[in-house]
């Protein structure tokens, strides 16, 4: 009697290897008769199928995760992300200040330099920035007078 199917088909059931699985020889008549997974189950409770135990020193030492160079996951260094975006959205808010006609060609040249050197921390920080340097600009211009 070739019982090679029923051995492959509870070792998928129960998750381990075909060298694992032992059938215990009484009970032979009632495996040949399985035919589903469920079937197989029920066996392995019964004590029909019995699975063996690991052999040697893998079921003592935990091995733990492998980390060699390929397996090496690195985690990703946003800086450069974040500094373009801030970067886009600090330009644009320059650029509508420049169609509006709030600054001048001079006045963003030198906020563009300082965007570009990370000297704004946000939006609201620039905003915040262009309103103190216009009213210190239009104080020297009156005391100029």
């Amino acid at each position: 009697m070739n019982l090679r199917a029923k051995k492959q088909l509870a070792a998928n059931t129960l998750g381990v290897g075909k060298g694992r699985i032992i059938f215990v020889n009484e009970r032979l008549e009632e495996i040949k008769e399985a035919i589903t997974k469920q079937d197989m189950r029920n066996l392995q409770k019964d004590g029909a199928i019995i699975i063996r135990e690991v052999k040697g020193r893998s079921k003592n030492v935990n091995k733990g995760k492998r980390r060699h160079i390929g397996k090496v996951r690195r985690k990703v260094n946003t800086r450069k992300q974040d500094y373009v975006i801030m970067t886009r959205k600090l330009r644009k808010v320059l650029a509508e200040k420049k169609s509006k006609g709030e600054l001048d060609i001079k006045e963003i040249k030198e906020l563009r330099k300082k965007i570009r050197n990370k000297m704004f921390r946000s939006k609201a920080h620039l905003k915040e920035y262009i309103g103190g340097s216009k009213n210190e600009n239009t104080k020297k211009k009156k005391k100029r007078k």
